[in-house]
């Protein structure tokens, strides 16, 4: 199907007189004073008690069939009151009403004067209606039917008018004593009106005139066209359907007239606008397509030049959002659809925005080392088509702030169901077009918050989604992929769903890609998968990618994310023992050395001890060989500390120094080595005290530094303190907790 928006295009630039067979609505006016013989002046909205009234005074209304008039109430039951027993006044009525009667004739596609003409006041009670019919010409130039319904309190009384297959229900409801609502419809539709189920609805009937000679208007005929139209939006969706990417997902065909947020609606549409919206809705509706009403609005930014007093000349758009929103439904309500982005592919014609006028435009003029900018905004109506049963496919256009919550709501809602309604394939669906266009880089890597993919695995867990589940994981394969710890428990709620081996397979994979760089994530989900149904040899080729990523030395550092090395903590030793003791002894006591092999990389301090004291607290991991290697490590380690006399220095010498060649560092050295000197003071600019004093804390000596900002320049003051030796002092009570604990 090439160049579908121009196709489309192109049929509907034939479309051009509005109007439809039926125009509805309401409209706000001043009421007139009606006044029934035998009853008297009407109150509106209607009361009961008036209701029953007129009903008293009415006849029994008749239908037509053929040239007789009958009076049957299987075929009609309402009351009828004729113009001649009505009066019907007020000082701006019969403007009110020759406005009401344009209104309703120009939605009939009718230009130019036409005339309204009483025909009979019509009150439907409980119970009234009137089954199919057509209208007959009552007066020469007769063409339409006009209905106005008065406020009244009722309920059912429904109008259903048809022509040429199509059917519209109007529920002419308006209780408001300000406003009418009203109908008109061509002679010829077949209509009907449902039983009125409770209170009272009064109608006013009138004939639509066309004064003259000439021919009685008729409904605008575009079935040639609207075939058509149904035709090329089948071929769409059957294409669709077939998952010819080439196709745009929807349609955006762009209107002539400008509407405003509050204004937009296919009842407020104009001239040819309304014309196509009518015969588009209808093929649309043959076609099991799906349209809308939505402000197509584009905001751009960026760089400006200034070329002249209050003269700005564009440079350079560095940001561009557009996005369909207020979306309209044909009937009239709002629908929930979220803002959605549109493609250039998508608008219909093609090239419909290119040289359009923006209409708001700001320029800021440059300031300091910024230089001028410039915002501007378009805004369109469109008319937004898309196959019925590629609804979530565009919804996911909005991207995951949209998709992720609609997923878990269909998720609950189908759980909440016991599985017995059909939401569970809507969820699939949509879970289906997330991964399609998943995005290469998230939100969150390296955090321990759960990210997208994790609010997307939590979801498909409840649903039990297998399929999905395996595309997410092995998606996750790709260390470019953002995934964190706080993924790893809906992470394991979707692989309890797989198979036992397709589980084990699913983990050694994604281990092998994130290893290197993610090791702690990787270890800790090593550990917690142990509690899956797994045999601990489904997961010993996991568990050996883990231990054949630890770093041989310092991790290395890449300019590439994924070919970085993970620094190894006391957290991630603590659970990759955790796992090992379950899964394969042998390669845990392979780690332990491995380990200790490597005491830059993995400090007995830093790492080792502070893993044992979470280690040795379960008697499982205690007792194995490979944690009681690292403990006995640990025990001499903490011994020979232990075995090192611990006294407060005896005067004030200290040891350290600093580097430097200069007289500066070469008097701090020789302060800090001296016995009986406890202050040093350097009188210097700001660069040169500021390169001593970095010195100092760069070499941890037990030396406070302050600055005495007293004269000029300012001095350096360095007074040596006890620092180091209280460090020895925390460390020995930390010593003797940690032997108590591993003894």
């Amino acid at each position: 199907m090439p160049d579908l928006p121009s196709q489309l295009a192109e049929l509907l630039c034939t479309v051009r007189t509005p109007g439809d067979f039926c125009s509805a609505g309401s409209i706000a006016m001043p009421m007139p004073r009606i006044e029934v013989q035998g009853v008297g002046p009407i109150a509106l909205p209607l009361l009961p008690i008036q209701a029953e009234q007129l009903v008293a005074v009415a006849d029994r209304a008749p239908y037509g069939r053929g040239g007789e008039t009958l009076v049957d109430t299987a075929v009609r039951r309402t009351w009828q009151i004729g113009p001649q027993r009505l009066t019907i006044e007020g000082r701006r009525w019969a403007d009110s009403l020759a406005a009401l009667a344009g209104r309703a004739a120009a939605g009939l596609g009718v230009a130019g004067k036409v005339a309204p003409e009483l025909y009979k006041l019509l009150v439907y009670d409980k119970g009234s209606f009137f089954i199919s019919h057509r209208d007959t010409e009552k007066t020469p130039g007769m063409f339409a039917t006009l209905i106005v319904v008065l406020p009244s309190l009722h309920a059912g009384g429904e109008l259903l008018v048809r022509h040429q297959g199509r059917e519209v229900r109007l529920d002419l409801q308006c209780p408001d004593p300000s406003e009418a609502a009203y109908a008109a419809f061509y002679a010829d539709c077949v209509h009907e009106v449902l039983p009125v189920t409770s209170g009272c609805r009064l109608a006013l009937v009138y004939n639509l005139i066309r004064p003259g000679r000439g021919a009685v208007p008729k409904p605008p005929d575009y079935s040639a066209e609207q075939e058509a139209l149904a035709a090329l939006l089948q071929r769409w969706r059957q294409a669709r359907a077939g998952a010819d990417e080439a196709l745009p997902e929807k349609l955006v065909h762009l209107l002539e007239h400008a509407y405003t947020p509050a204004g937009l609606s296919f009842d407020g549409l104009k001239g040819a606008d309304a014309a196509a919206a009518s015969v588009l809705a209808a093929a649309a509706a043959q076609a099991g397509c799906e349209l809308r009403a939505a402000l197509l609005t584009i905001e751009e930014s960026g760089g400006a030049y200034e070329c002249g007093p209050d003269e700005f000349e564009i440079v350079e758009v560095d940001d561009r959002v557009a996005r369909l929103s207020n979306w309209q439904l044909p009937d009239g309500s709002a629908a929930l659809e979220p803002d959605l982005p549109f493609l250039d592919a998508e608008l219909s014609p093609p090239g419909s925005l290119d040289g359009m006028e923006p209409d708001d435009e700001y320029f800021q003029e440059a300031t300091g080392n910024e230089g001028a900018t410039f915002e501007r905004t378009y805004t369109r109506a469109a008319l937004v088509l898309w196959p019925r049963e590629r609804r979530l496919a565009v919804l996911n256009q909005a991207g995951l702030r949209v998709t992720l919550p609609l997923l878990a709501s269909l998720a609950g809602k189908w759980v909440a169901s016991d599985g017995e309604s059909p939401l569970w394939q809507q969820a699939h669906e949509l879970a289906g077009h997330m991964l399609r266009t998943w995005p290469r880089f998230g939100d969150g890597f390296g955090q321990h918050h759960r990210t997208s993919v994790g609010e997307l695995l939590a979801s498909l867990a409840r649903l039990a989604d297998t399929a999905c589940i395996d595309v997410c994981i092995t998606m996750l394969s790709d260390p470019e992929r953002s995934v964190s710890a706080g993924d790893i428990e809906p992470l394991l709620q979707a692989l309890a769903c797989l198979q036992a081996e397709q589980a084990a397979a699913r983990i050694e994979n994604l281990i092998a890609a994130r290893a290197r760089g993610s090791l702690a994530f990787c270890a800790e989900l090593l550990e917690r998968a142990v509690a899956l149904e797994i045999s601990p040899g489904g997961l010993a080729a996991a568990a050996r990618r883990v231990v054949d990523s630890l770093p041989s030395g310092m991790p290395q550092r890449a300019e590439h994310f994924a070919e970085r090395e993970a620094a190894v903590d006391s957290g991630c030793v603590v659970r990759l023992f955790g796992a090992l003791v379950h899964i394969d002894k042998v390669l845990a006591d392979h780690a332990a050395g491995h380990l200790l092999a490597w005491p830059a990389t993995y400090g007995l301090d830093t790492v080792v001890v502070p893993a044992l004291r979470s280690l040795c607290a379960t008697e499982v991991l205690r007792s194995s060989t490979a944690v009681q290697t690292l403990r006995n490590a640990g025990l001499q380690h903490l011994r020979s500390r232990m075995a090192q006399p611990l006294a407060p220095p005896a005067d004030w010498a200290r040891s350290g120094a600093i580097e430097g060649r200069n007289k500066a560092c070469d008097d701090f050295n020789r302060f800090l080595a001296s016995p009986i000197e406890q202050a040093w003071s350097y009188k210097a600019a700001e660069f040169e005290r500021s390169q001593v004093a970095a010195a100092i804390r760069q070499a941890g000596c037990d030396v406070d530094c302050r600055t005495d900002r007293r004269g000029r320049p300012y001095t350096l003051v360095c007074t040596k303190n006890q620092a180091g030796y209280e460090r020895r002092s925390a460390q020995r009570e930390q010593d003797l907790v940690d032997l108590a604990l591993l003894q």
